[in-house]
């Protein structure tokens, strides 16, 4: 089988030119190994290969060219708990109860893959974030929760000093844990020989960012990527740039760990997959169904089992990691609950590119509360299906606010804050309204701006209702701007989608559709904090 051991690329961060040779090997019996990199918060746009011009991210481009480059891979969820819920354990979140709702308790009945590899003799662990935010058992009262991470065991002991020798941090955002250094405590740790399985769950590009850390790192406001739904002005500009940082901070590691499984000769024994839990966190992007809340990048390659050089088309979902995991390593699902996905390995086993199987029509995605955003801590249930071409997305409770309520109580005053977050002075507070939008210079922006016309309508697509249904022709409106739900000409389109989204929702026992209790994830306890909001008044 022929492929690449590596592409030609320039690291900006080492400044050397790493390059490739062909080669031919023979399959071989040794288990493979699985290097599983999951970053925080990024959308399916931001990298070099598929031309980013703010982002240089030479780890995942070596992963995709030498690979198979997923165009359509969509997260389980547009947030990370219920996201890496559906993605370890191969079912849609709103089927693993509390276990796939944000900051709630993780369950023993929910068994991740990561189990059953090491009940196949895999090396096991994890740095960095692992499925989380979840709590895990604290102590034996917490009889029915599970102990361990469902990642795997913690490598998180090697950590940056601030400020100190070895800080090559490139902004003071970045979290302190060095992912690199703690690859090579767990390789350090498995017997001669062993399989291993590593998931790297980089916290970045997450929030908070250092603003204008984009300065010193020798990025330009003109090469800022701004989706559509954003306004093009340099406050913008300069938040996508930060957030660029990120990404790079989080590949850099990625591409000292290839370089160091290709120095010890594992590379190519390596299964390595490469993506991001959902869509970066900007408004009406993270904690949204749009494309660039859950669309995310998809990188696998392994180039003793598969032909690489390849972009499939097919749709692709979260839900559809685990049994591809299962199989590539020939181990048994026993012990997990019935998947909802089904394996990728026929379409990475072939050669083909573009649409490889015509069975793959649609992929589903949904969410229920996100971070504490609304009265006695109510979500913003979604659904959504997205086909080949377009995306739909119905919008469960179209009366309540879907970036969170534009009030909440000020906990000091025990007042209600002023409307939108914004004081006297006009200066807008992050955590005084649409909370579900994490704080940010862009979501600031576009609130102490909203009575300006040109910032109007950038402030009603983040932050305003929505109503029930919403339908995108993704493929020519990848920014979701133009609702084609109602539309006449796009009938037998929202029917379909509606009917397929139905049928999969009742044969997955989803709770919103079949009950008994069809609010029973409004009962789930958070455990991270719980910010305090008027009441709604039902009349509006």
């Amino acid at each position: 089988m022929n492929y690449l051991s590596g592409v030609i690329f320039f690291s900006v961060s080492s400044g050397v030119l790493v390059g490739c040779k062909q080669r031919q090997e023979k399959p071989s019996a040794k288990p493979p190994n699985i290097l599983f990199v999951i970053n925080d918060d990024q959308s399916y746009v931001h990298t070099s290969f598929v031309g980013s011009r703010m982002v240089c991210t030479p780890g995942f481009d070596r992963v995709a060219a030498n690979g198979v480059y997923f165009t359509n891979c969509y997260a389980g969820s547009p947030g990370s708990a219920p996201s890496r819920s559906a993605l370890v354990t191969g079912r849609h979140h709103w089927q693993n109860k509390q276990s796939g709702q944000h900051a709630s308790s993780w369950m023993k009945e929910f068994v991740p893959f990561v189990d059953i590899l090491k009940a196949n003799g895999y090396h096991t662990g994890f740095t960095g974030k692992g499925v989380d935010p979840f709590r895990y058992a604290r102590n034996e009262e917490d009889s029915l929760w599970r102990k361990q991470n469902a990642a795997g065991r913690a490598y998180n002991k090697h950590r940056y000093t601030k400020d100190g020798p070895l800080d090559s941090r490139t902004a003071d955002g970045i979290g302190l844990v060095d992912y690199y250094a703690n690859f090579l405590d767990f390789m350090q740790q498995r017997e001669t020989g062993q399989p291993f399985y590593f998931w790297y769950g980089s916290t970045e590009p997450h929030r908070a960012y250092e603003k204008g850390s984009w300065k010193r790192n020798g990025k330009e406001l003109a090469l800022a990527d701004v989706p559509d739904f954003l306004p093009d002005t340099e406050e913008i500009r300069g938040d996508m740039l930060d957030y660029a940082v990120e990404i790079e901070w989080a590949d850099s590691h990625l591409y000292k760990m290839l370089n160091h499984l290709d120095s010890i000769g594992e590379l190519d024994n390596t299964i390595v997959i490469v993506t991001a839990d959902n869509g970066m966190p900007f408004p009406r992007a993270k904690a949204n169904c749009f494309e660039y809340g859950a669309h995310v990048p998809l990188a696998i390659c392994y180039p003793k089992g598969f032909t690489g050089h390849r972009r499939v088309n097919d749709p692709v979902s979260f839900v559809d990691i685990a049994p591809t995991i299962l199989e590539m390593v020939g181990a048994k699902s026993d012990g997990m609950l019935p998947f909802s996905g089904r394996s990728i390995v026929n379409i990475l086993r072939s050669e083909k590119e573009g649409l490889v199987d015509e069975t793959r029509k649609y992929v589903f995605m949904g969410r229920e509360r996100h971070s504490s955003s609304r009265w006695k801590n109510l979500g913003y249930p979604q659904r959504a299906i997205h086909s080949r071409e377009y995306l739909f997305i119905w919008n469960m409770k179209p009366e309540r606010w879907p970036a969170g309520a534009p009030q909440a109580i000020n906990e000091e005053t025990g007042r209600i804050c002023p409307m939108y977050g914004i004081d006297e002075k006009g200066i807008h507070h992050p955590e005084w309204a649409f909370t579900d939008v994490d704080a940010a210079p862009s979501k600031s922006f576009l609130i102490e701006n909203y009575k300006v016309p040109a910032i109007r309508p950038y402030f009603d697509l983040a932050y305003q209702k929505r109503p029930e249904y919403e339908l995108y022709d993704a493929g020519n409106d990848p920014f979701c701007l133009h609702n084609l739900a109602g539309d006449a000409n796009y009938k037998d389109v929202e029917e379909e989608l509606k009917n397929v989204l139905q049928k999969e929702l009742e044969r997955s026992g989803d709770p919103r559709i079949v009950g008994p209790d069809k609010e029973i994830f409004e009962t789930y306890i958070r455990y991270s904090p719980i910010r305090l909001f008027p009441e709604p008044d039902r009349k509006k």
